[in-house]
């Protein structure tokens, strides 16, 4: 198996996307060239691979380079229950330690509700199996405790990363692009919500209704360019990283079964 080094509102209006009080200019371009531009580069590469999005999961760690990897060792991210920041290298065992790491979207997600209550009752595994299980938010730790406090979710492995910090590094999707026009906005709406991928959350409708029975949302971020955030999976021993998921689309979460395959082999004492 390959291994790399590691070195408030769900439904805000259009215009609260915007980070610019006037909107810009109109462009002249043809319809073809505006979408050429507004689409960044990981995207392009999807679409390019016609209607087959598992193509860009053909490895365990397909998408993700050394550079990337190292890198996010030296993210700083929030510790839930404080607030203390904390970097990412100092998680786990940097020798021979195995960790999950569980890169939600938001804490107000309540697709990530359902994420965190599966990895919740998977801990006992995870523990008699030696893995530490680290689940990271977009949100500050206020919005992280309701999470933790309603769910509810052991907040000794939950992390909050207010400003997307470790989600830019691994270069996981995200819906707002650099040209800010409606269609820009479509495109981002369309990755975000109506991907194919997120369909799969209809068929965990059970899972989903029992974790969301205290659901608030409230919890929420305040920044509303972040319900566009979409998360990932990730395993790691040690500095190598395993296995890389990117979620595709909202609710589109890696299968446990796999996870399991990678770091949990030992059977429950």
């Amino acid at each position: 198996m390959a291994t790399l080094s590691l070195s408030s509102s769900l439904s805000p209006s259009p215009r609260s996307f915007l980070p610019f009080s006037s909107p810009p200019q109109p462009s002249t371009l043809p319809i073809s060239h505006l979408r050429r531009r507004l689409l960044p580069p990981v995207i392009r590469r999807t679409d390019s691979m016609g209607s087959a999005p598992s193509a860009v999961r053909a490895s365990p760690t397909s998408g993700f380079d050394s550079t990337a990897v190292d890198a996010l060792g030296d993210v700083s991210i929030l510790v839930a229950s404080t607030g203390e920041s904390v970097l990412f290298r100092d998680l786990w065992d940097q020798n021979e330690g195995m960790a999950v790491v569980a890169l939600l979207r938001h804490f107000g997600c309540f697709c990530c509700w359902e994420l965190a209550s599966v990895l919740k009752d998977a801990k006992p595994r995870f523990d008699s199996a030696g893995v530490k299980l680290i689940a990271v938010g977009v949100g500050t730790p206020d919005k992280a405790r309701i999470l933790a406090d309603r769910l509810p979710f052991p907040l000794d492995c939950l992390y909050a990363d207010p400003d997307r910090k470790a989600y830019d590094v691994l270069g996981l999707y995200h819906g707002i692009f650099q040209a800010y026009d409606v269609l820009g906005l479509y495109y981002g709406l369309r990755r975000t919500f109506f991907n194919p991928a997120s369909a799969k959350v209809f068929s965990r409708f059970d899972s989903l209704k029992k974790a969301v029975r205290n659901y608030t949302i409230t919890a929420t971020p305040d920044d509303k360019a972040s319900v566009l955030q979409q998360g990932g999976m990730f395993v790691f021993k040690g500095k190598q990283l395993l296995y890389a998921r990117k979620d595709e689309g909202t609710g589109d979460h890696a299968p446990l079964d796999e996870i399991f395959d990678v770091c949990c082999k030992v059977p429950v004492a």
